[in-house]
């Protein structure tokens, strides 16, 4: 089987933005071109995700094993208990699934190349903050023209349209 090199591309922007709603739209626009994504998310709310209490890989987990794997009917299920895992980590941990494209979620301060959700004038911070910015996409009109940076309204059908199409001509260069 051939090696694939997945294009990693960030979605980044403040709490209800709309960066799931996107992503979303995004991973059926690159189903449609015929490219698989994973996806990476930031748990940013405190604490550990949630997982089911009580069942054996719970168990297992508490047992202290670093990680437990569940497989039933092809669905596939894995835990693992680390005090902290790197993005590089999770990016390798994804890559055995061979996708064409890694989504991230979150991560802003990563130098990968993103989009940046933008509801309201304190978010334009931002672009700012932010580096490696290929795309905006905006809630409201603003004064801000965005300069060279190519940008879409959240409700732009468009605007997912033309992110699968970049991702898919970085997938093969």
């Amino acid at each position: 089987m051939a090696m694939v090199n997945p294009t990693i591309f960030q979605i980044v922007g403040y709490q209800n933005s709309g960066k799931t709603t996107l992503i979303k739209k995004l991973i059926r626009e690159l189903a449609e071109l015929g490219l698989t994504a994973v996806t990476i998310k930031h748990h940013g709310h405190g604490g550990k995700p949630d997982f089911q209490e009580g069942k054996d890989s719970y168990q297992h987990l508490q047992a202290g094993a670093l990680a437990t794997l569940v497989e039933g009917a092809g669905h596939l299920l894995l835990q693992s208990e680390k005090n902290k895992w790197s993005l590089e980590e999770k990016i390798q941990l994804l890559s055995f699934f061979k996708p064409n494209v890694i989504l991230i979620e979150g991560h802003k301060p990563e130098s990968f190349p993103k989009v940046v959700l933008i509801r309201n004038e304190e978010d334009l911070t931002l672009l700012d903050e932010l580096d490696n910015i290929k795309v905006v996409f905006y809630w409201n009109q603003m004064d801000n023209n965005f300069e060279s940076i190519k940008a879409f309204s959240i409700k732009d059908e468009a605007g997912p349209q033309w992110l699968a199409l970049y991702l898919q001509r970085r997938s093969f260069d």
